[in-house]
């Protein structure tokens, strides 16, 4: 087994240096013995781990849903359908945030749509329904 630097970990899993430490910091991986030089030493599996990490925030996964993945890929009586349930409670999530983003674009459609492009910035809509007295469609 052959210890990585950190700059070989980032490179493999398509991470940067900061990101590793930051995962670090929060827990979501281990922090690796130091050589006598100081520099940390990973192991080849905080590549695989690193990815999984990524690949789970890709599918929208919170770093505390992605904790709590891991832990349970390593609880003894947990079940695919554990996971199961953890992806379908993240699909109603999504959702939701598209129900939420399609309000936005039609309000903000709405408000383009009474914008007159050549008119002073004081009489604009836009900036208007963003004022204390202003409404968002």
């Amino acid at each position: 087994m052959k210890a990585l630097t950190i700059g070989k970990v980032a490179k493999q899993a398509g991470l940067g240096v900061e990101t590793i430490r930051f995962y670090e910091r929060t827990g979501l991986l281990k922090e690796p013995p130091r050589n006598d030089s100081g520099y940390r030493q990973y192991p080849p599996e905080a590549v695989v781990k690193l990815c999984f990490i990524k690949k789970a925030k890709q599918l929208g996964f919170s770093l505390k849903e992605i904790e709590e993945l891991i832990a349970l890929r390593h609880k003894q009586d947990a079940t695919c359908g554990d996971i199961k349930a953890q992806a379908e409670e993240k699909i109603k999530n999504i959702e939701e945030r598209i129900r939420d983003l399609a309000k936005m674009k039609a309000a903000l459609l709405k408000l383009t749509r009474r914008c007159s492009d050549n008119g002073p910035v004081y009489e604009c809509p836009i900036l208007t329904a963003l004022e204390p007295s202003g409404e968002v469609p």
